[in-house]
């Protein structure tokens, strides 16, 4: 099955680094701290729910929206994870994502008991990175070159 998907181009890889390290710096600031989201940012969620009831959105509420928030969070996770692992091991990039969420929802409950350490977290962050996942091999079966259609490597003499 990893024949199927071609490995990414060493820039791919180097971006996708380049992006994921600072992107999961952040995901610890926003999840491993003591303040919750909606202390430390209570007009951005008070603007993002009332532009959604202004839109008609009138049923979206904060618990939705944290829902929706962790689903969207945990897309590039598993975008992200499918490009960095190695091609044998790609079906690793599933797990990564649920992992990941479960040590953050663990590190809450141990090291940090006001904040909210919830199964339903655990759930709509690994939906996210599963999303990112399937987004990433939907990308590589439609855009990147099948290795059939490749130019053979040659060996050269030196």
């Amino acid at each position: 099955m990893s024949r199927l998907f071609p490995p990414p181009r060493r820039l791919t890889r180097g971006i996708a680094l380049g992006i994921a390290i600072p992107f999961v710096a952040a995901l610890a600031l926003l999840t491993l701290t003591p303040a919750r989201v909606e202390q430390s940012m209570p007009n951005l969620l008070d603007l993002v729910l009332s532009g959604a009831h202004r839109f008609g959105w009138e049923s979206l509420d904060f618990t939705r929206l944290e829902i929706i928030a962790n689903v969207l969070v945990f897309v590039p996770i598993g975008i992200l994870a499918f490009i960095l692992v190695p091609r044998p091991l790609w079906p690793l990039a599933i797990v990564l994502g649920p992992a990941l969420s479960l040590a953050i929802e663990v590190a809450q409950r141990l090291a940090l008991p006001h904040r909210a350490a919830t199964l339903t977290d655990v759930i709509a962050n690994s939906g996210g990175a599963l999303i990112g996942v399937f987004v990433a091999i939907t990308g590589t079966l439609l855009f990147a070159p099948h290795p059939s259609q490749l130019p053979p490597r040659t060996l050269e003499a030196s």
